[in-house]
């Protein structure tokens, strides 16, 4: 049997972190050495076997494993040492491959990327990837305005693995430079007593009003999804908390597990993190990240306060009480296991905005100073003996999801590499445009839909990045702002996340709560009506994201859109009149958009 020791992996989590941190600190690397090198730091993660995660594959015969998985990723991090070393001459050749070894190598290497994303995230990302290759192999036999010119083997496949125009372009060149740092930071935080600090805070504050539990779940959720950035690991951490507390108060099963999942999908947008998302724009905007922050804040916070105005709804509907005083956390608790992402926390945002370090640098800074705090319990005293082994969880915690979000940023790049080279990106906004026939909001329906197609199986960051590639343009054209393009998008690839036929994070809630997914699907998406309401309300009112350049017109739009929000909420939630719930839902929507 094959396995491989976790002090391996502990070290391999270790390579990898000191890597990424020295990238920060050393000044610029050429992109053709750290975007390879980040690759081959993560390709252990995704082919060895024996990695330390609850869903590693069962261990197969050794023979067949040596071929199936090990060949295959000392291939790719073979290939990704070469390109390294020799980025120099490799630059001087303008993405086109030289001989049949090189073509041989380009080929291998997008292979093993569509093998890499699938072990990661399943098929439909490498389907979308591999139908996007065949189009830039193939499209030049395609009739009409999809067809486009025969592009050179040598070039395409070079432009693809050897230059900056695909596996090494811009976004993994963000998930080399900050995702992998603020991941870092985040699985420092999760390592320590954070967590336990985001439950105290959350049970003190929101426990003992009404629908505690449920509110509880909420405030959790907001605040571990700000630095975690996945709704799966959000319902899965969280919800092993918050879930047993609601059923054992009484609580629907089908509310519970709602509850979790609207909240836990919230983490998505909640700055600082958002899933990676607002690194993405960063690069794809050229909008500073303080500013990308700024703007992501309130409609964040309106997206939680329409959860908490929801379950205040359902609370009256079911008569749901607080939580027991005797089973909140004391003062004294509360306010040293805050401390520990506190501090950390505020060490971030005075170096972004105070001091006006780099997101990367502060997270740096900030991971320092979580570090320090992992020496201490929740008592609070030192502990060398809790110290060591978090570092070792640490560690093998942040190579493991490094390595999972490269899989889906490698891949998602070769898809927006052909769009580049095929033009097939402008040829689609022309769609866009033409079916919309000039119309705005007509052009927002169709987006939207895409979104919540293609995130039905495709991670939110990467549904974000292909459909604002082809969407974003169209939507800019028609009178938007890049700003509320992206933000539109991007609030928009969260849509599957509770929407069926394919909810990611109810499928997970129900589960926990053993529940019909369904029935929690249906109440999801009455709690998460602030997902489908707030990115028109980005349109009709764009002060809403001008929390930076106008405060008071941002928190005039705020107030209005929360209005707007606790009306509909209450609407659709509470079983009062029939007539009387219809007639709240249009003032609340005529609020909205007024």
């Amino acid at each position: 049997m094959l396995h491989t020791p976790r002090t391996l992996w502990i070290t391999l989590g270790a390579a990898s972190i000191l890597f990424h941190l020295w990238l920060v600190f050393s000044g610029l690397t050429p992109n053709l050495v750290s975007r390879p090198l980040h690759m081959a730091l993560a390709l252990p993660w995704i082919f060895f076997p024996g990695k330390p995660s609850p869903d590693a594959r069962p261990t197969a015969r050794p023979r067949l494993r040596l071929i199936t998985d090990i060949a295959p990723g000392a291939a790719g991090i073979t290939i990704c040492l070469w390109i390294a070393w020799h980025q120099s001459a490799l630059g001087d050749q303008y993405g086109y491959l030289s001989g049949y070894g090189q073509v041989a190598m380009a080929t291998a290497l997008l292979l093993i990327v569509l093998e890499m994303a699938r072990r990661a995230i399943g098929w439909p990302l490498p389907l979308v990837a591999v139908l996007a290759l065949l189009y830039g192999l193939l499209g030049q036999h395609l009739p009409g305005e999809f067809g486009f010119s025969a592009l050179p083997l040598k070039s395409f496949l070079g432009t693809l693995t050897i230059a900056e125009g695909g596996v090494w372009g811009k976004l993994t060149g963000i998930s080399v430079n900050v995702v992998a740092v603020f991941v870092i930071f985040g699985a420092i935080l999760n390592a320590g007593e954070a967590g336990r600090g985001f439950m105290n805070l959350a049970a003190a504050a929101g426990g003992r009003l009404r629908g505690g539990a449920a509110k509880v779940s909420v405030l959790s959720s907001a605040m571990f999804g700000s630095i975690s950035g996945s709704a799966s690991a959000n319902v899965a951490s969280t919800g092993a908390v918050t879930l047993p507390a609601m059923t054992r108060l009484g609580y629907p099963k089908t509310l519970a597990g709602a509850t979790e999942a609207v909240a836990s999908s919230g983490g998505q947008i909640m700055p600082p993190l958002m899933g990676a998302g607002a690194f993405v724009m960063v690069e794809l905007t050229g909008i500073p990240y303080t500013g990308i922050m700024s703007a992501a804040l309130l409609p964040a916070v309106l997206y939680f306060f329409a959860v908490w105005i929801g379950i205040d709804a359902y609370s009256r509907r079911y008569n749901l009480a607080a939580i027991p005083k005797d089973l909140l956390p004391d003062t004294r608790s509360v306010i040293i296991t805050t401390a520990f992402f506190l501090i950390p926390f505020s060490v971030l945002l005075a170096g972004m905005f105070f001091f006006g370090f780099t997101p990367q640098y502060s997270a740096c800074i900030a991971g320092l100073a979580a570090v320090l705090l992992l020496a201490f319990d929740s008592t609070p005293a030192f502990s060398i003996d809790k110290f060591l082994p978090r570092i070792g969880s640490l560690c093998v915690q942040a190579g493991s999801q490094i390595a999972s979000i490269a899989a889906i940023i490698l891949c998602a790049s070769i898809i927006i590499g052909v769009l580049g080279m095929t033009g097939l990106g402008i040829k689609i906004t022309s769609t866009i445009l033409a079916g919309s026939g000039g119309n705005l909001w007509l052009a927002l329906i169709l987006t939207a839909l895409a979104c919540l197609i293609l995130g039905m199986e495709v991670p939110t960051t990467a549904a974000y990045v292909i459909c604002v590639s082809v969407a974003g343009p169209a939507l800019i054209e028609l009178g938007l702002s890049p700003l509320q393009a992206h933000l539109f998008v991007f609030w928009y690839a969260l849509l599957s996340t509770i929407t069926p036929p394919v909810c990611g994070a109810v499928f997970i809630a129900a589960g926990m709560v053993n529940e019909n997914w369904l029935q929690v699907a249906l109440k999801a998406m009455a709690l998460g009506i602030g997902l489908y309401l707030i990115p028109p309300a980005m349109i009709a009112e764009p002060a809403l994201l001008q929390l930076g350049s106008n405060t008071i017109a941002a928190l005039l739009a705020f107030i209005k859109t929360a209005l707007a929000l606790t009306a509909i909420s209450f609407g659709v939630i509470l079983r009062i009149n029939l007539i009387a719930q219809l007639l709240v839902i249009i003032a609340g929507v005529i609020v909205l958009f007024l």
